[in-house]
């Protein structure tokens, strides 16, 4: 019974749901216009409904804790909603008794106005006097005279006297008469002084009824998107709503801190300063910075105007400005980046394009919405495969390994940049890890559209030089070889490719006192193979970038051994094979050689065993280190 139970279970076909095609580009242009002019044309409804989404973000972490507290759902709700309303309501009050006491002393100020204005008019006029001012005033009032002339727009009044009759016999022009009534209409005043006055207070009142039903069904709801977004991938569409929750409110949360930071220096400065209210800057600098770009610039215009209302002289809106530019420069360059981190995942580019999208769109609100609304975008981009292209154009994580940037650098000869790559990388280890990680990656990169004929003799070029030029630059530092040190050739087996990565391997062998020459496959070929020396040479090392050529390697290495002798070693590498792969252990036993490396670290590891590389005093990586010696290694001589 119980074989005939498993025998079932594993008959019975698990339902896979099938995967959707793939939408066409035109199809994915079609969507994308259809959502953007619906996110235009329902703006009066989807902004509320996205301001509700932002609180909804911002409210259920506080709902959920005190939920924990077995408060339950619905007094859970309502506590966090009444404490809201309570603390705008404290800042309301606030911030109108603050602007109640300012308008009371305005009027003290308004003789230090006049005396600034007096200031900077006679200012101007000693500097226009018979200056470049009044040339440039003079010049513009003569050039609008003649215009005038030309197009004939000249005044009535110079034309015909005000006064002046009509001609006899001339048709008089008819004048138009306006009925006034005494009373107007109370719809008609109450509909224009309170219409626009309740647009905000409506718009308000939608946001709280859904910010309110979305902290009470907030399982549901998410319960419906998972429905809606695809239940057949249920592992994905969760990962995408943690992933974008997680991301929208530590941002919200790091904006907080960040404003907060923010605007307690600017009131304590300002009251430092002498500015009247400052506790009403330091409020609005902490809450207008919450709007992007605009709302810092908003914050400091106030109160340094007011600085030039207050002070007689000028030295109190130099200090504001020094004020309000020290702080930016502080929240901007040391606070954001500690904060934020990879917070929102969007790049600076992105933030700028999605303030402009945003606002273009829904005006005000758009650009509060911006960071928030496209953080979602790049979160859907990076777990949805027809979103892709969201990720890759507003994300902040790089779109290129390092090993295809220097490549394309490489291709476009900019050794400068190409420099910039590889220093950045040797800064976090040595040549031979930077070599094994960049480096030899690249070329194999280059290796590989060659094979797919996608590479042009004049690009393998162009990436070989380069290449040859990036390695003598990176070890122009290292000290060169003895003379009476053991000699290796290092072939570059088959093409120019093959040749730079020998120069690698060459210059990964000479800080271990070795003498390394580079070969080009040109000299190793039948015909050109006797014009060098058989002797004098300690091993030979090919370098090969196409793992699988391991036939011609068996003739090279045949080649090898019929000139350089049966006891010279031979290695060879197979730079693009993988370490854990079998590769190596067939390519030994097919090509005859002595050893075969995937990695520089490898083949120093191999010349060691073979006696040509004295073994290194310390290793820097564990890539580089070697395991313990043998009996037969320790009896070694040196």
């Amino acid at each position: 019974m119980a074989e005939d139970t498993a025998r079932r279970l594993q008959a019975r076909p698990i339902p896979v749901p099938k995967a959707a095609p793939p939408a066409s580009t035109q199809t994915t242009l079609l969507v994308i216009a259809l959502v953007v002019a619906t996110l235009y044309l329902g703006s009066d409804i989807l902004v509320p409904i996205a301001l509700a989404v932002l609180l909804t973000f911002v409210l259920a972490p506080i709902v959920s804790r005190l939920e924990r507290l077995r408060l339950g759902r619905v007094p859970s709700v309502l506590a966090v909603v009444v404490l809201v309303f309570a603390g705008i309501a404290g800042f309301g009050t606030v911030v109108g008794g603050q602007i109640a006491d300012l308008a009371n002393n305005l009027p003290s100020y308004q003789q230090n106005i006049h005396a600034k204005l007096a200031s900077l008019r006679s200012s101007a006029a000693s500097a226009g006097s018979g200056g470049v001012v009044q040339q440039a005033t003079e010049a513009f009032r003569d050039l609008k005279q003649g215009l005038e002339q030309v197009t004939g727009d000249t005044p009535p009044a110079a034309t015909s006297p005000a006064n002046a009759l009509p001609a006899p016999g001339a048709a008089r022009e008819p004048v138009p008469v306006r009925i006034e009534q005494n009373g107007s209409d109370a719809l008609t005043i109450i509909s224009d002084v309170l219409g626009p006055a309740m647009a905000p207070v409506a718009t308000a009142g939608m946001v709280l009824v859904f910010t309110i039903f979305m902290l009470l069904q907030r399982e549901d709801l998410r319960d419906r998107l998972i429905r809606l977004a695809g239940s057949g991938d249920l592992s994905r569409t969760t990962e995408a709503m943690n992933d974008a929750g997680e991301r929208v409110s530590r941002y919200l949360l790091m904006q907080c801190v960040v404003n907060v930071t923010y605007g307690l220096p600017i009131g304590i400065g300002l009251w430092l300063l002498g500015v009247p209210n400052p506790l009403l800057w330091g409020l609005l600098a902490t809450v207008l910075r919450f709007i992007p770009f605009l709302g810092p610039a908003i914050a400091a215009t106030f109160p340094i105007l007011l600085s030039f209302a207050v002070d007689a002289g000028w030295t109190l809106p130099l200090l504001c400005i020094a004020l309000f530019v020290a702080v930016e420069l502080f929240s901007n360059n040391v606070v954001e980046p500690w904060l934020y981190g990879s917070a929102t995942g969007l790049s600076s580019l992105a933030i700028i394009v999605a303030a402009v999208f945003w606002t273009t769109l829904w005006g005000p609100v758009g650009l509060l919405l911006a960071t928030p609304l496209t953080v979602c975008l790049v979160v859907l981009g990076r777990h949805v495969p027809q979103l892709h292209f969201l990720e890759v154009m507003l994300g902040d994580r790089p779109v290129l390994p390092d090993e295809a940037k220097l490549y394309q650098r490489l291709l476009a000869r900019d050794p400068i940049e190409a420099m910039e790559i590889a220093e950045e990388r040797m800064s976090k280890g040595g040549l031979t890890e930077t070599g094994h990680g960049l480096l030899l990656p690249t070329l194999s990169l280059a290796e590989q559209d060659r094979q797919r004929s996608r590479l042009t003799p004049e690009g393998r070029q162009a990436v070989a030089e380069g290449m040859t030029a990036l390695v003598d630059e990176l070890a122009e530092t290292m000290p060169p070889a003895a003379a009476e040190a053991p000699l290796i050739l290092c072939i570059g087996a088959r093409n120019d490719l093959d040749e730079a990565a020998a120069g690698l391997l060459a210059h990964t062998l000479r800080p271990r006192g070795l003498r390394a020459e580079v070969i080009a496959c040109e000299t190793v070929s039948v015909r050109a193979i006797g014009a060098l020396a058989p002797t004098g040479v300690s091993a030979v090392a090919l370098s090969y970038l196409d793992p699988s050529a391991l036939s011609h390697a068996r003739r090279l290495v045949r080649r090898m051994r019929l000139h350089f002798g049966p006891n010279v070693p031979i290695l060879l590498c197979l730079w693009s094979a993988h370490p854990e792969a079998e590769a190596p252990e067939h390519a030994t036993s097919q090509t005859a050689a002595d050893r075969v490396a995937t990695s520089l670290a490898s083949a120093l590891m191999h010349l060691e065993e073979l006696g040509v590389v004295a073994a290194a005093p310390e290793t820097s990586t564990p890539e580089d280190s070697k395991p313990e010696a043998t009996e037969a290694e320790k009896a070694r001589p040196e």
